[in-house]
């Protein structure tokens, strides 16, 4: 029985060095920010999409305190108010901010009904294609509240009916 009882705690032993090599230590203070796990579940569509494509973390949190050694309080907005605010550290990831995930952007213009109207800017290019021996024209249009990247090839005849000014040149 001795025997059996050493060998026990030899394994054991070797067994818990070998995963603490690889465990990281989950600990959090409060104003941290975390990523919640959500677990998909079959036939459950709580956070977007449903099956492959469903959201694996959802959106950052913010620890409001420490329960207990594993166990953390989350604020969460009105709309999840139906589920608990205490979760295990094994459900939380860390956030960490990326100065690079900032999005930089324009202020435009909005009417008094908060849209905006997208009105051309210039034509930086022109290109022809031809389907079934027709030729058509096609522009490329960098629009007002766009970037450079995001102008669009417009059909020429259309631009022409709507936007004459631009051909004005």
């Amino acid at each position: 029985m001795q025997k059996i009882r050493v060998c026990m705690q030899t394994t054991q032993s070797g067994q818990k060095s070998y995963v603490d090599l690889r465990r990281k230590d989950l600990g959090f203070v409060t104003d941290d920010k975390v990523f919640l796990k959500v677990a998909p579940m079959k036939g459950i569509l709580r956070f977007g999409r449903k099956g492959k494509l469903s959201l694996r973390f959802v959106r950052p949190f913010e620890v409001l305190e420490q329960i207990g050694p594993v166990a953390y309080r989350l604020a969460l907005p009105p709309a999840l108010s139906s589920f608990h605010n205490v979760f295990h550290a094994s459900m939380l990831k860390k956030y960490v901010t990326n100065p690079f995930y900032i999005v930089n952007f324009e202020p435009f213009q909005l009417n008094d009904k908060l849209s905006y109207e997208e009105k051309p800017v210039e034509i930086l290019a022109t290109k022809v294609k031809t389907l079934h021996h027709r030729e058509i024209t096609f522009v490329k249009v960098l629009w007002q509240n766009r970037q450079f990247k995001e102008a669009t090839w417009e059909r020429e005849d259309e631009m022409r009916i709507q936007y004459p000014e631009l051909f004005q040149q």
